[in-house]
């Protein structure tokens, strides 16, 4: 059967995304769209772009940022440019393209505006190797090259917390309409979100104006921690929707007076939030699951797959856990892995298989935080499953004990993460030696930035101690 052809209408009533230009005009005159947020992913997934009227981005889409955007650390200082890029060149323009295929409204907007997400290239028309969004094409590229498509479905773990305004200040569950802060363990608890219910409508409808396909909400183990779980898809759009989903939430929690927050370790004496990536592989042209064979088994591909997370995720490490309080989290005595063993439905072990059915059999690595970059943990969390399919690896038997009580297999901390990524070939060759080396210099200029801070533990124990 004939595809049926895309009409004007059908561009028009799209919730969210357009194939051209010329549907985009159509779109934003559809809504009134009198702004535009453009938005090119950073290093940290922080939105950086402008903000222009509508005529000007019609009349030219595409924007010119820096290439130092892709430099910039969490704290908005920058690595030595050494050995990385020409300082001249560092500041030099990029060409920025839109995506059309990501153009949504903005819901909370005071105006009527729009945001879409771009891509960057060199002036010669050639990615930023640098740009996390270019990174991660590059990984799926490779699956594409085999014959496979990967199918991700990330889940996101976060805090809501009272407004903080002086960092020097613990964070704090928030009010909920019962008028009492939440305390205790509330796992699963419906009635525990029902205290948050009207900010959970703001998130919901946020969400539907975006087109973000929410698929569940639930309450974590933490006070006022939840988890939102995105429908599985391709890795690139649900990068995106991660992107978006955080900006979401944390403007749903604002027009609460509330903050909500992506930290991996916020409150010290909380569990820390995850970012768990569900993964399965495809035949591009089948459809199929090649994790699973005709008899429903698991293939050879399948354990190869599991084999190259158990020998690459130390390497990526800095990628899944990239800040020194994303070290806070992994600690034996909580529900973080420590190591890279994995089991069936096993939540003590880095690598969880779901029970599923033989067309969703998957691998959940549970392993990184929700602060990492959507885009950056996804392309490393595939890149290493990826090679240990070429590498046809096998991995260790499956873990049916409390992985809690083996070895430490994953990096303690931020510099030991860096180290590991810097000495993985293999790594280097799949994320791009240019972006491995541009990464670790801002890992380790952002814990130079952290080293330059006395802690209260400091002043506690060691002021009049020592």
């Amino acid at each position: 059967m004939a595809k049926k052809k895309r009409t004007e209408k059908d561009a028009v009533s799209s919730t969210r995304g357009v194939a051209s230009l010329e549907e985009a005009k159509a779109w934003m005159a559809a809504r009134g769209i009198t702004e535009i947020e453009c938005a090119v992913p950073d290093l940290a997934g922080v939105g950086r772009g402008k903000i222009m009227p509508v005529s000007k981005f019609l009349s030219g889409p595409t924007m010119n940022l820096p290439l130092s955007v892709f430099f910039q650390t969490i704290s908005g200082d920058y690595p030595p440019y050494d050995n990385l890029v020409d300082s001249v060149v560092v500041d030099s323009d990029l060409v920025m393209e839109p995506d059309f295929s990501t153009l949504a409204i903005v819901p909370w907007a005071q105006d009527p505006t729009a945001q879409i997400i771009h891509d960057a290239y060199h002036r010669d028309g050639r990615p930023v190797e640098l740009a996390p969004r270019q990174v991660l094409k590059n990984v799926v590229d490779l699956y594409a090259k085999k014959g496979w498509k990967a199918v991700v479905a990330p889940e996101i773990e976060f805090y809501l917390v009272e407004p903080n305004v002086d960092a020097d200040y613990p964070l704090k569950p928030p009010i909920g309409r019962s008028g009492r802060p939440e305390i205790g363990r509330q796992s699963y608890s419906i009635q525990a979100v029902n205290e948050f219910d009207a900010l959970f409508e703001d998130m919901y409808d946020y969400s539907e104006a975006q087109g973000l396909e929410i698929d569940t909400l639930i309450h974590e183990d933490g006070a006022a921690q939840m988890e939102i779980n995105l429908l599985h898809g391709d890795p690139i759009v649900l990068a995106d929707q991660v992107f978006l989903f955080k900006r979401t939430i944390r403007e749903a929690a604002l027009a609460h007076k509330i903050y909500a927050t992506f930290m991996a370790k916020p409150i010290a004496d909380e569990p820390g939030s995850a970012m768990h990536i569900h993964q399965s592989i495809v035949d591009s042209e089948t459809g199929k699951n090649i994790f699973s064979d005709a008899e429903g088994d698991p293939t050879p591909e399948f354990f190869s797959f599991i084999a190259g997370q158990q020998r690459y995720l130390p390497a990526v490490m800095s990628i899944l856990a990239p800040y020194v309080n994303s070290y806070r989290r992994l600690t034996r005595d909580s529900m973080a892995p420590i190591n890279v063993q994995w089991g069936y439905d096993n939540r003590t072990a880095g690598l969880r298989v779901p029970p599923s059915s033989p067309a969703a059999r998957r691998v959940e690595n549970r392993v990184p935080s929700s602060d990492a970059n959507p885009y950056l943990v996804i392309a490393a969390s595939l890149a290493c499953g990826y090679l240990g399919l070429v590498e046809g690896l096998r991995p260790t038997e499956p873990l049916e004990s409390d992985a809690k009580g083996l070895d430490f297999e994953l990096p303690r901390g931020l510099l030991e993460a860096v180290a590991a990524m810097q000495h993985s070939d293999e790594i280097s060759t799949v994320l791009g030696p240019s972006f491995v080396k541009t990464y670790t210099a801002v890992k380790q200029t952002e814990f130079d930035t952290f080293m330059r801070v006395i802690s209260p533990w400091e002043r506690e124990y060691l002021l009049l101690n020592v």
